[in-house]
């Protein structure tokens, strides 16, 4: 970091995070304010779940739902809008993820396998929460195994309906937000029989209450209870034992049953056709992604305020006096602690808005494009895996960096811990998400539409070639320049040189993919078993993937720094962008050593740069996290909230 400081442009920086949907995180800074949406704790589970009921209606009366329908039931049709506006519902993430429930899973499987029909008769009702609904995908045995559901929903041309069996205790359907309490309707993924045929799973709309909240006749419904956080958001089991529902309740867009019970898709394949229809629901799991990166930004910005002005230990020579004892976050320890986290925080956030923007334009699309549309899938759920990864490792990191104050419920932090632990699980388990990423890597598994059954697996491993891609999608023109200027991965390169860092990357991507490649060819040319096979390369599955996305993250930084139209702001950015690198070496120097990429002098001095940049970012800290535009009210931390932050008019934490 340079000597002399930077003069930094808050309202530029602030401009480009909020970037191209800035008027919609304005306009959800300006909406959600007030008692009814200050962080509270000590509320009991039913008393949280009346609240978050009482936020989302109350946001039903303002234009945040409209973003993600369309246009013909009174919708904005704005999908990247509707993500945006979903990450900024860090307040209270309970109501994140009701509203996610409501108007992205249950409203968005509506728009997205539903027909115009379907659109037309519900959505308007979803949209204002006069019919509040569930999403019922997961299954006490199949979580992230959709394609092996229990669940069946058997056609009869007789009764020109369909019957919804639970068939046993394993295929109840479990977790469901909104079941618990709420929820009037929801949409359940069964395995569609008709006509003698099991044509795989579909969605169909199942009225599971009635007006007065009781169960309906065959639909069993039960409270999963407290939970470790989250508990605003009524989580239930349903089971359904002879319930009817019109054939027309078949969300249909992707195959339908006529009356006589003869079943037909445009798409023929049925592993292509279930993929398809998985594909039109990512906004959910891109959405988790920008949810946990919101509750990382909070623990941040309370931990670095607090660090800020906390002072623990006489700085020697000073007498004993306390003006003289030394910011917490001057040690150099605290600075590892805190700043290395920021700076991944900062380079997530450019790759989900990079993700976001993608989903939006491929939404807009007049065709859809198939290649286009299983690179989003793949990158969504690596990108879902880390952030959310990230953002579990770095709220306990803030907890332990505010030492006791970060354990009292009214610094917020405990409750950001509870609430987003979750995200590594819900919206596909992070580990199979890394793997599915990792085998879409493998460019002649992008055909076999399989995920980790055995079948699929057996598909891919017959394939002759195992060849790799590396794929951009943020500012190729760029990215490859500065490859093309770098010096080389030599010892003399500059730790600082961009390209020398993004052709690092590359390499190690290339490296670790291919050799899995080669490992996977071995094993299958000595006869081995292609699940047994697999599963032993599991740990390198792994690496792929974290590496993959190591360097797409670093891209999409790179590019958002390109877009900074102040110097001296993206002069600092670059600097975040370093440690951000100079991190991700450090913590994975033993590949890099055991692979000669890097000499033992070299790691050495890797570390001494993550010392260098940790020291000279110090000063930018809060101007770093306040960057962001989360509003005090939001964070609802005392601690945070010190007499060098504080905000005229903001609320203080409420308590229940």
């Amino acid at each position: 970091m340079s000597e002399q400081a930077l003069r930094i442009d808050e309202a530029e920086l602030r401009g480009l995070l909020d970037g191209r949907w800035a008027g919609v995180r304005e306009r959800a800074r300006d909406v959600v304010r007030g008692e009814l949406f200050a962080p509270v704790y000590g509320l009991s589970v039913e008393e949280h779940r009346e609240r978050t009921l009482a936020q989302l209606l109350a946001l039903a009366e303002t234009d945040l739902p409209a973003y993600g329908f369309p246009a013909s039931v009174g919708g904005r049709d704005d999908i990247g809008a509707s993500v945006v506006a979903f990450e900024m519902l860090v307040a209270d993430l309970s109501l994140m993820v009701k509203m996610g429930v409501q108007w992205g899973l249950f409203g968005g499987a509506i728009r997205a396998l539903g027909t115009e029909r379907h659109h037309a008769e519900f959505l308007p009702r979803v949209m204002s929460v006069e019919l509040p609904g569930c999403f019922a995908m997961t299954e006490t045995g199949h979580g992230s195994d959709v394609q092996s559901l229990r669940t069946t929903a058997t056609y009869s041309p007789v009764t020109g309906d369909f019957l919804i069996e639970t068939p046993d205790e394993a295929a109840r359907k479990d977790y469901i937000g909104n079941a618990a309490r709420d929820g009037r309707m929801a949409v359940v993924f069964a395995r569609l029989r008709a006509d003698g045929e099991d044509h795989g799973v579909h969605a169909l709309l199942v009225p599971i209450r009635d007006e007065e909240g009781a169960p309906l006749p065959g639909v069993r419904i039960e409270d999963c209870g407290p939970k470790a956080g989250l508990n605003g958001v009524d989580n239930g089991r349903l089971w359904f034992d002879g319930v009817r529902v019109p054939r027309t309740n078949l969300l249909n867009r992707y195959g339908t049953v006529a009356p006589d019970g003869t079943y037909s898709s445009p798409i023929e394949n049925p592993n292509r056709r279930f993929f398809t229809m998985l594909g039109t629901l990512i906004r959910g799991r891109i959405s988790v992604a920008g949810g946990a990166g919101s509750a990382a930004k909070a623990a941040l910005a309370i931990a670095l305020r607090y660090a800020d002005t906390r002072r623990q230990f006489t700085r020697p020579g000073s007498d004993g006096e306390p003006e003289r004892e030394v910011r917490i976050l001057d040690y150099l320890a605290h600075q590892r602690k805190l700043l290395p986290a920021l700076a991944r925080t900062y380079a997530l956030h450019f790759a989900q808005e990079e993700l976001v923007t993608r989903l939006h334009e491929l939404s807009r699309a007049p065709r859809r494009d198939e290649h286009a549309q299983r690179e989003l899938e793949s990158r969504a759920a690596g990108l879902k895996a880390v952030a959310t990864w990230h953002a579990t490792e770095t709220i306990q990191t803030c907890r332990e960096a505010c030492g006791g104050a970060g354990y009292l419920a009214e610094n917020r932090i405990p409750q950001l811990k509870a609430d987003s632990d979750i995200f590594t699980t819900f919206e596909g388990d992070n580990t199979v998400l890394l793997q599915q990423l990792t085998k879409g890597l493998l460019t002649n598994f992008q055909d076999s539409f399989g995920d980790l059954d055995t079948m699929g697996l057996t598909r891919f491993m017959a394939g002759k070639v195992f060849e790799t891609v590396i794929e951009r999608t943020a500012a190729i023109p760029l990215i490859e320049r500065l490859i093309a200027a770098s010096p080389g991965r030599g010892e003399d390169a500059d730790l600082y040189n961009r390209g020398w860092q993004l052709e690092l990357f590359e390499d190690r991507e290339k490296h670790i993919i291919e050799g899995l490649a080669g490992r996977l060819r071995r094993s299958r040319k000595d006869g081995g078993d292609a699940f047994e096979v697999f599963n032993r390369a599991q740990d390198h599955v792994l690496a792929a993937g974290r590496a993959h996305m190591d360097r797409v993250v670093l891209e999409a930084f790179v590019a958002g720094i390109d877009r900074c139209g102040d110097k001296s702001t993206a002069k600092l950015l670059n600097r975040v962008c370093d440690l951000y690198v100079m991190s991700v070496i450090e913590e994975d120097r033993a590949w890099f050593l055991e692979h000669e990429r890097l000499s033992t002098s070299r790691t050495k001095a890797v570390t001494r740069a993550v010392d260098d940049l940790c020291r000279g970012l110090r000063p930018y800290a809060v101007q770093l996290v306040d960057a962001f535009g989360l509003r005090d009210e939001w964070l609802g931390a005392p601690i945070a909230l010190g007499s060098e932050h504080a905000r005229q008019g903001d609320a203080a934490p409420a308590r229940g």
